[in-house]
């Protein structure tokens, strides 16, 4: 498919793990490729996210899932937690992109995907062309868990998302769901946006 890849998955202490430090504690880690404004993957993201192609998220998983499953990068992983969007906006949208790529994976690892235990409380603008800074403030605290914690305690939790720039987004998902006790966290991006 000549996407321009990471490889991230394959070195400990990789720069999305880093992303992460300090601000929440992660099992692993990993984007499987490089998103450049100017690169023709754009085009690729564009059409899964505002296009209405929900279909090219359950591809690009599938890919994913089959290059990183060898290497063990799904290993004791439970479930599955797409990044959720507000419920306003998924119905403008139609879909939620990170759940697609989330149930392509699910296709080819055979894990459980749960898009129903963490909800997005607060509608935001879109992030695209907010600084670091407002990144981080738009969705500080903005997710919750629907399910009593109970039933996620103890267990691997996999969030996935569609492009990683900040770790705002992830890391507001990661606090909700570190009230729940035991429970272990890892980071799967289909992208990693880069200069």
């Amino acid at each position: 498919m000549g996407l321009p890849r990471t490889n991230y998955h394959l070195l400990p202490d990789n720069p999305v793990e880093q992303i992460f430090w300090g601000k929440t504690p992660l099992v692993r880690a990993t984007s499987f490729f490089f998103y450049r404004k100017g690169s023709a993957y754009k085009y690729i993201l564009h059409r899964l996210k505002y296009g209405g192609e929900k279909e090219i998220g359950e591809i690009m998983g599938r890919y994913v899932a089959n290059e990183l499953l060898p290497c063990g990068f799904f290993k004791d992983i439970d479930l599955i937690i797409p990044v959720p969007l507000h419920r306003k906006r998924q119905r403008a949208r139609g879909y939620n992109q990170s759940e697609w790529i989330a149930r392509g994976i699910v296709s080819v690892t055979g894990l459980l995907l749960d898009a129903e235990s963490v909800v997005r409380d607060k509608f935001t603008e879109t992030q695209t062309h907010k600084s670091k800074f407002e990144r981080w403030e738009n969705v500080s605290g903005f997710f919750s868990l629907t399910k009593h914690a109970d039933e996620l305690a103890g267990k691997h939790l996999l969030i996935v998302d569609d492009v990683l720039t900040t770790g705002a987004t992830i890391v507001s998902v990661a606090s909700c769901l570190s009230a729940v006790e035991d429970v272990r966290i890892s980071v799967l991006t289909l992208a990693i946006a880069s200069s």
